[in-house]
């Protein structure tokens, strides 16, 4: 048979794939009492159907409802079968009682898209969720409920997990949307990853885990429930695995349970000052025929499209407003190629295999030292082979049923029929996409300038006590922004000639700026290494009083780890002067004043209705390179087309960017350091392995929906914290190519 009418029939072979799907479905929604799920050893049971199943990350809030048809749509393109998100409670419940489920938020929305087109869903409801995400999804009023404990048998923690837990599954069922009521939700998830933490827990985070998984069970959502990395997860709940490989993992149970990856990893998240990290699809495709090889029967891409963490959704600390995770879609919804085309293909023979490898398991045959032969065959099923090269480095043929088989280094081939490769993990056959940024009209922006008064911080705090206090506990994260002000008397005799005083700030993180008498001092930064920052710099104090002003600022908050909800964050000194007198005076314990946010923020001056609460004024920017806590305003009308916009932000320092009142997110041209070497795609793959970036800024363009924009005169307002050149940000057009 020619190549080109083997093609042919795969591609018969697939879209009856894909028709027999589309009748099962229809028929389970004509007859509702006939949906069902469960499962055995080998695989989700689907309405009495075993199913090898193929799913996709795409997060609802880290792009917008207009993205979401055509995002599904790719991934269903693209030969996935079900749609995997997170339910992120912080979005939905931003104080206690008080729900949003509206905008990116609007979850039975993006459910519905999901429905509609004819794909399956996998709600992985938490909670918790990390995730990369602010505060790993938990709402940060949930840390000052009185004697919360968070993830372990605490009460507190467990009725309000349940209640939001029980809301979601609720409105889930009220719109008929799982699949035993003829929805496409197939499956769920209670708790994420919890079983690195459950050391630190001890007894008490066993019995929470078991609390979890039976409360979740209670909900009869008629779908089994998963619990990802958690080897003692209870009958029926499914554990799965996470991770670039997960060809080791077995579940718990492996007389009743299947195999089941809700994480593989097709990239890995950015942070600022970090190199960018690619993981080549030849890799990828290659660990996820390891894992159906093996037995597997259900693989989640954790991302197929990342997004942007919009707004201060960031957690990390530090983690990137990109979150393009390398993934098959970018975060701009464009598809990256060859990742995408060369895993629709491993896709596609891996639905030509599936009726071989319901029917039968595995059996093993050595081919060589580092080649091997995975053997599905049953009377009912046909014969389905999977034949690997381990080596990294050497090219190998291989007899396997009396036929040779050229195998590259760390590859498999797929045969569907046990005799023909429909697939090789290695060997790619689309081209790869270069992304191109387009100039559009949006490069010459006529800027106004708004700048934030220093000097009546103090006057203008609400609270002042002894001491310094955490950050979160005063901003209940409602900014990024906190300040530490505080005045100090300097006797003349104090000053010495030709001794210049200096000041020390230590901090928990993440951004320090230090202000003596309202010039500022200078900065220090911390990065993923180490959220600690410390302070020492001149301190241009003079006779009589002076005012010392500390901005603390955060860059997300902790996502994750046992105890995360305790983590410090702000200044907690010691602040100390030196070179004041006989030697050093230790400030820290004196009377501190607090003011949460900027004026910026309070009069919300990045809104229609707020910018002109605010006195602007004409500016050239000549010169005004380096004046810190800035506001620059713009107005300017939507570029023309339809591809993807960004802003470019390359002559920026550190700040945030909204479009006509909508939050761009955090930006940062902090340069990336690492290691950015030659890249192969053989062997055992980390996220140090393939890096770009390296000596460039981490992030330089920022995404910005269409679907914020107006055709004419839209607001785009910067706040610059340490001083850049507002002349230079330009609107470009994304395209690939």
């Amino acid at each position: 048979m020619n190549y080109k009418k083997k093609k042919m029939g795969a591609n018969s072979a697939t879209k009856w794939v894909y028709y027999v799907v589309s009748l099962l479905i229809l028929s389970c929604n004509i007859q509702i009492s006939e949906c069902s799920v469960t499962y055995d050893k080998k695989s989700l049971i689907i309405n009495g159907h075993r199913r090898i199943l193929i799913s996709g990350s795409i997060h609802y809030p880290r792009s917008t409802p207009d993205m979401w048809e055509d995002l599904v749509q790719k991934a269903k393109d693209g030969g996935l079968d079900v749609i995997d998100t997170y339910v992120f409670w912080n979005g939905h419940e931003p104080s206690p009682g008080n729900y949003n489920f509206e905008g990116r938020y609007d979850i039975v929305r993006f459910v519905k898209v999901v429905q509609k087109a004819g794909m399956y869903m996998h709600l992985r409801i938490g909670p918790f969720v990390c995730a990369e995400w602010n505060f790993g999804g938990l709402p940060v009023w949930l840390k000052y409920v009185p004697g919360i404990s968070f993830r372990t048998d605490n009460e507190p923690f467990k009725m309000a997990m349940q209640k939001f837990t029980t809301k979601i599954v609720q409105m889930m069922k009220n719109e008929k949307l799982f699949e035993s009521q003829g929805g496409p939700i197939i499956l769920s998830q209670i708790e994420n990853e919890y079983g690195a933490d459950t050391q630190a827990y001890g007894a008490a985070g066993h019995a929470y885990m078991t609390w979890a998984a039976k409360m979740a069970v209670g909900l009869n959502t008629g779908v089994p429930w998963v619990m990802c990395k958690q080897d003692d997860a209870p009958d029926p709940i499914i554990n799965t695995c996470n991770g670039f490989y997960c060809d080791y993992f077995t579940p718990n149970n492996k007389a009743t349970k299947p195999t089941m990856w809700t994480e593989a990893w097709s990239g890995w998240f950015s942070d600022f000052g970090g190199p960018l990290p690619h993981r080549p699809v030849q890799d990828l495709a290659f660990a996820v025929a390891r894992f159906i090889q093996k037995g597997g029967s259900f693989t989640n891409y954790y991302m197929y499209h990342g997004g942007t963490n919009f707004g201060r959704t960031a957690g990390g600390p530090f983690i990137t407003t990109s979150y393009d995770y390398d993934a098959p879609i970018d975060e701009y919804g464009l598809v990256r190629q060859p990742k995408y085309d060369h895993l629709k293909e491993l896709h596609r023979a891996i639905k030509l295999s599936e009726r071989a490898i319901v029917s039968a398991d595995p059996s093993f045959i050595s081919l060589g030292n580092y080649e091997q032969a995975h053997v599905f065959s049953s009377k009912t099923g046909g014969c389905a082979a999977f034949i690997a090269n381990y080596h990294i480095n050497s090219s190998t043929t291989v007899r396997f049923r009396n036929k040779r088989y050229d195998l590259p280094p760390w590859s498999i081939s797929i045969l569907p029929d046990c005799q023909n490769v429909a697939f090789n993990t290695a060997q790619v056959g689309s081209k790869t996409s270069l992304v191109n940024w387009l100039p559009t009209n949006v490069n010459r922006l006529g800027w106004q300038t708004f700048s934030e008064d220093v000097s009546t911080v103090d006057s203008e705090s609400k609270m002042t006590v002894s001491g310094l206090l955490d950050q979160l506990s005063v901003t209940r994260d409602a900014s990024d922004y906190l300040w530490y002000s505080t005045s100090v008397v300097i006797n003349p005799s104090e000053l010495h000639r030709n001794v210049v005083p200096t000041i020390t700030v230590g901090s928990e993180g993440h951004v320090l700026h230090v202000f003596i008498n309202g010039q500022l001092a200078g900065s220090a930064f911390g990065n993923e290494d180490s959220r600690k920052v410390t302070f020492t710099g001149n301190a241009n104090l003079r006779a009589g009083m002076n005012k010392i002003q500390l901005l603390s600022v955060a860059v997300g908050l902790q996502n994750n780890g046992p105890r995360f909800e305790q983590w410090k964050t702000g200044v907690f000194g010691p602040v100390v002067l030196h070179g004041v007198g006989r030697g050093s005076r230790d400030i820290s314990h004196q009377k501190w004043s607090y003011q949460v946010g900027l004026k910026g923020e309070s009069r919300n001056i990045v809104s229609q209705t707020g910018v002109s609460s605010v006195d602007w004024t004409e500016s050239s920017l000549l010169g005004q390179v380096h004046r810190p806590l800035t506001w620059y305003k713009a107005y300017f009308n939507a570029p023309q087309g339809v591809e993807p916009l960004a802003i470019d932000m390359k002559s920026m320092g550190k700040g945030q960017v909204w479009i006509n009142g909508q939050s761009i997110g955090r930006y940062w041209t902090v340069h990336a350091k690492g290691s950015c070497t030659g890249c192969n795609y053989a062997g055992t793959f980390r996220p140090t392995k393939c890096q770009t970036r390296c000596g460039k800024p981490t992030q330089r363009w920022y995404h910005v929906p269409r679907s914020w924009l107006r055709p004419t005169r839209n607001l785009i307002v910067v706040f610059e914290e340490i001083g850049g050149d507002a002349s230079a940000i330009s609107i470009v057009r994304r395209s690939l190519k």
